[in-house]
């Protein structure tokens, strides 16, 4: 795709704002996008969407194909006649600043078991027709998914492994007595995917209508416990008992002494291509149903992944293996055409990692915070930047900007001063001028930063396990203010998003 020059603001959904526990996907995410518009930006980026976990993380999913159905909306449903009004009574006393996900799932999901009682007992003839259709355009994992949820659901939600051996290893018998005996709980999840993939189609129209691209994120690896590894775990390196013989992660580095231990499986990247990559073909294409660009997470993993045997405690005892490489990519250019991909090409990045993502002419990422180390050649200082790339004041993994400069050495903070000519009172958003002062292609925030938080607003720490993925903006945050000042910047920079009716027309004074 031909990129534009332009800007947005990353936010999950999970953190906007509304009375149901958790941001969702009714009234307050098309709120969202009408903000981003009249403030004149033209991307959402959000972090991937498919249903959370290991630690609440979208990182470490059930599924890379299905959607979370926490982030269906409650009024939807009573719009729509699956829920009546009286369901909404006796909402819990939830926190409004973060998501209690001990409190919230339990609550949401036997809210969504009401809603499919009464789509079984009264739904209209036409959504019952779309469902039909629904189930058969997404068979190619909807099937797989639901069985595997009504399974999870069966055994106390233990990991598959635990499972009775003829249905770890899909015994033909076992899986047909499984799909008679657990009918009931595979429509159940049959109807939250739907009613999911029905709610966003609308979110992304209404950011069709407002000109808005969404960004979407991709993991390059899957959680062991999921769908996808019990369905096919040809397509992974495990043992015969479905346990990985090795697992993905990080070296250490300057960030962490003993690196990162993800726990993901491996693929087995040979089997994945005597088939011409079907599966990732799959995977990349659902992905592609829902958002306009993807992020592409652990670019560099591609080329090359750090390996760890299974059942290390730290990732220091692991060894750097080949990946797919450009015949991966090659095969996704045949099927995709020009690829709306942007690469996140942090970490330890080898030629091999730069000519892979050049010959594909895919924009790399730049952080603003990873720049003031006192060198004025770092690459992420603006002044390096060129212009095929994509700048974030900083990500999810990240802390906030304003967090970042209360903790970081005084030598970083005197030469984020020096730099940009700053005094550090308006630290946040001097580093947002300065994305958007660059000549990268695309710049971004976390919608934090533009509300100058500090680090209690940080939305995830890599390597903890818990306490991540929580954070909520307040109501009052979409306020004019805010809107005319994102506006003004991005009007001055040339990243205004104008109307698609009057792309050739001079702005308004």
């Amino acid at each position: 795709m031909r990129f534009e020059r332009s800007s947005g603001i990353l936010l999950h959904p999970t953190s906007l704002p509304g009375p149901f526990g958790i941001g969702d996907l009714g009234p307050q995410a098309h709120r969202w996008i009408d903000f981003l518009s009249q403030a004149g930006c033209r991307l959402w980026q959000v972090l991937p969407l498919s249903p959370t976990g290991y630690g609440d993380s979208p990182y470490q999913s059930f599924s890379a194909f299905a959607g979370n159905p926490y982030l269906i909306s409650p009024e939807l449903l009573l719009e729509n006649g699956l829920l009546h009004s009286n369901d909404l009574l006796g909402i819990p006393d939830f926190p409004q600043d973060k998501v209690d996900f001990g409190k919230l799932i339990p609550w949401k999901l036997g809210l969504l078991d009401r809603a499919f009682i009464q789509f079984q007992q009264s739904a209209p003839k036409e959504l019952e027709a779309a469902f039909e259709r629904f189930k058969s355009e997404q068979s190619y994992w909807l099937a797989d998914f639901c069985l595997f949820m009504a399974l999870k659901e069966a055994y106390g939600g233990g990991p598959w492994v635990n499972w009775p051996r003829p249905l770890l290893t899909r015994d033909s018998k076992a899986l047909s007595e499984a799909k008679d005996f657990h009918s009931t709980a595979i429509h159940r999840q049959e109807f939250r995917q739907f009613i999911f993939h029905q709610q966003w189609a609308s979110v992304r129209d209404h950011a069709s209508e407002e000109n808005i691209l969404i960004i979407g994120d991709v993991p390059i690896f899957v959680a062991h416990d999921s769908a996808e590894v019990w369905a096919r775990p040809e397509l992974f390196n495990l043992d015969q008992d479905g346990n990985p013989k090795a697992v993905a992660g990080v070296p250490p580095d300057y960030f962490s002494e003993t690196g990162q231990l993800w726990g993901n499986p491996l693929y087995s990247w040979e089997v994945h291509k005597a088939d011409g990559y079907t599966w990732w073909m799959n995977r990349l294409s659902a992905v592609f149903n829902l958002v306009d660009i993807v992020r592409l997470d652990h670019f560099r993993g591609f080329a090359g992944y750090w390996e760890v045997p299974f059942g290390e405690k730290t990732a220091v005892k692991g060894q750097w293996v080949r990946g797919p490489g450009k015949h991966f990519f090659s095969a996704v250019e045949h099927t995709f055409g020009d690829l709306p991909i942007i690469a996140e090409d942090l970490g330890v990045i080898t030629p091999d990692v730069v000519a892979m993502r050049e010959k594909f002419n895919l924009p790399g990422m730049r952080i603003i915070q990873f720049a003031f180390t006192g060198d004025p050649t770092e690459p992420f200082l603006p002044h390096n930047h060129t212009q095929h790339s994509v700048v974030y004041t900083g990500t999810h993994d990240n802390d906030t900007v304003r967090g970042w400069y209360e903790r970081v050495p005084e030598r970083e903070k005197s030469f984020y001063r020096r730099y940009l000519h700053r005094d550090g009172h308006q630290v946040a958003w001097d580093m947002i001028r300065a994305a958007w002062e660059s000549v990268a292609v695309y710049a971004l925030a976390p919608m934090q930063d533009f509300l100058n938080l500090d680090n209690r607003a940080r939305m995830n720490y890599p390597g903890n396990p818990s306490g991540n993925w929580t954070w909520r903006m307040a109501d009052s945050a979409m306020d004019e203010s805010l809107q005319a000042s994102i506006r003004e910047i991005n009007f001055l920079y040339d990243r205004e998003n104008l109307p698609l009716e009057n792309k050739e027309e001079e702005p308004d004074e």
